[in-house]
C-alpha cells in the first residue's frame, strides 16, 4: 500500500486497484479502510488531506506519504538498488533526472501549505488560519492553495493560489489566467484574492493581478 501511495495513487478507489490481488480485483474496501486509517491517524505515515471550500467534499479524501524522504525513497530508490547492485546505478540516476521537476513541484506543495499556514493571519489576509488545496472528483482543475478561516469546510475563502516552482520560468500571464479560471470553479472563492508562490518573481502582468506572491526567501521565512 506504501508502495502505491508513494508511486502516485491518491485516491482510495486507485490505491484499492493498485494493491488488489493477481486476478486483477482491487482490494476489499473492509481490508483497505482500516489499514488506511492505521497507517494515518495512528502511524502517521500517510496523510489524508479533504478539498477545502465553502462545500463539504468527504468522498474527495487524498492520500499522500507524510515524510519527504520516504515519498522519494518509494517514487525513485527502491527500485534503484537493484540497478545499483548491477552495478548501473546511471540507469536509476538518468530516470530520476528526468522525472525530477514534475515530482519535485508536486512534493514541494504540502511544505509551502505548511509555510503559509504559519504566516497566516496577517495584514493581507486577516481571516485566513487554515492553508489547503482544491480539486474536483476528475481532478480538473486542481487549485494549489486555499486560504480560509476554517477546514475542512469554510465560512469564507480569503485567496486561491497557485505554485509554480520551476528553475526558469517565472510565473507569467498564462498561469494566472489559469488561476483566476480554476478560482471560479472553487465553491466560495469566486470573489477570492488570486496569489501565487514561485522560485522566480512574477512577471510584470502577472503581478498586476496579483494579491500577493512569495518567493524562496519568504517560504523558508516561515519556518525561523
Amino acid at each position: 500500500m506504501l508502495r502505491a501511495i508513494g508511486s502516485g495513487e491518491r485516491t482510495f478507489s486507485g490505491i484499492a486497484a493498485s494493491t488488489g490481488g493477481a486476478d486483477g480485483r482491487a482490494l476489499a474496501h473492509g481490508t483497505l479502510a482500516p489499514i488506511l486509517t492505521e497507517l494515518t491517524e495512528a502511524k502517521r505515515i500517510v496523510a489524508a488531506e479533504l478539498p477545502l471550500s465553502t462545500q463539504a467534499a468527504p468522498k474527495l479524501r487524498r492520500y499522500r506519504i507524510a515524510d519527504t524522504y520516504l515519498r522519494f525513497w518509494l517514487a525513485h530508490l527502491e527500485d534503484a538498488v537493484a540497478q545499483a547492485e548491477r552495478g548501473r546505478g546511471d540507469v536509476s540516476a538518468a530516470r530520476i533526472q528526468r522525472s525530477w521537476p514534475s515530482w519535485r513541484g508536486r512534493a514541494v506543495e504540502p511544505v509551502i501549505r505548511e509555510s503559509l499556514a504559519r504566516r497566516v493571519p496577517d495584514g493581507l489576509f486577516p481571516e485566513a488560519t487554515e492553508v489547503g488545496g482544491w480539486w474536483n472528483r476528475r481532478h480538473n482543475p486542481e487549485v494549489d492553495l486555499i486560504g480560509a478561516d476554517t477546514q475542512p469546510v469554510a465560512r469564507r475563502v480569503a485567496f486561491v493560489g497557485s505554485v509554480k516552482w520551476r528553475d526558469e520560468t517565472p510565473f507569467g500571464a498564462r498561469d494566472l489566467a489559469e488561476l483566476a479560471a480554476s478560482a471560479q470553479q472553487v465553491p466560495g472563492a469566486q470573489d477570492a484574492a488570486l496569489v501565487a508562490v514561485s522560485r522566480r518573481p512574477p512577471t510584470r502582468a502577472a503581478a498586476e493581478g496579483l494579491a500577493a506572491h512569495w518567493g524562496p526567501e519568504a517560504v523558508i521565512a516561515a519556518w525561523r
